[in-house]
């Protein structure tokens, strides 16, 4: 499959074939696999703390309460707060069925969270997260807006960028403008988390794919909203099908698909 190849200047200069890693079926399952075990591991460790319930000097003060021979066999066997000449007043804390008690079985840090993927399968959802990307109908399925330009994007020279004013020309050039207008919209998140500290929700746009992340153009994408860059080697299917959803606007540079093809990637 040949795709054209553009200047920095988004004019044609050739075609190149896409590796064989582009050829590849599109597994929704196991891209939706990989892309939860990526957020999965991200979770943060967290537990109860071991006095969570327990802060009270309720105690058990056994089925035998009163006094003399009047005892009260009515009374639930549960710990109580006992205060002024023995009156029970208060709630029932200290036991997980009460109110106000601990959870009966709470989360613990020492459990272990993180969660593996056969490798196969994960490189098998890399190379499909790829295919995704060169097909027109998907990438505009997740919602991008793409002009005449071949998928996916390939272009040489973009590694040599080191202004995001040089980047933002060059996908002007490419017809990719109103991507750039759709990514800088937000919009108000429905439900209870707008009052979480996460009100607006910002669309992904552009991914980034470079051979060297120590490149300048790592730097010059950076002030873009909704845009990502990442290295060749380092892709992830989380990166490439956000939410699950395959097929994310991608531009490559053209030493990235020439690394992918010299050290045979995801294989």
């Amino acid at each position: 499959m040949k795709v054209n190849v553009y200047d920095v200047k988004g004019n044609v200069s050739g075609k190149m074939d896409l590796p064989k890693q582009f050829s590849e079926t599109v597994r929704l399952d196991l891209i939706k696999k990989a892309v939860i075990t990526h957020q999965k591991n991200r979770i943060q460790p967290y537990g109860a703390s071991l006095l969570a319930g327990r802060k009270s000097s309720a105690k058990f003060s056994g089925i035998r309460r009163g006094y003399g021979h009047s005892y009260n066999w009515s009374v639930a066997r549960l710990p109580r707060l006992m205060i002024r000449g023995g009156r029970r007043i208060g709630r029932v804390v200290n036991v997980p069925q009460a109110v106000g008690g601990p959870r009966a079985h709470p989360p613990k840090v020492e459990r272990v969270w993180k969660i593996r993927m056969n490798r196969k399968e994960r490189r098998l959802a890399i190379r499909s997260a790829l295919a995704a990307t060169a097909i027109k109908e998907m990438v505009l399925a997740r919602g991008h807006r793409v002009g005449d330009v071949t998928l996916p994007v390939v272009v040489d020279g973009l590694e040599s960028l080191g202004r995001t004013r040089q980047v933002r020309e060059l996908l002007l050039a490419l017809s990719l403008e109103d991507e750039l207008e759709r990514a800088g919209t937000r919009k108000i998140r429905a439900g209870k988390g707008k009052m979480r500290g996460r009100k607006y929700k910002s669309p992904k746009s552009i991914l980034f794919v470079v051979s060297d992340p120590h490149s300048s153009v790592v730097k010059a994408v950076r002030n873009l909203p909704g845009v990502d860059v990442v290295s060749v080697s380092m892709l992830n299917a989380e990166l490439l099908a956000p939410g699950a959803h395959p097929g994310r606007l991608t531009v490559f540079s053209k030493a990235a698909l020439e690394k992918m093809k010299k050290e045979n990637l995801f294989f």
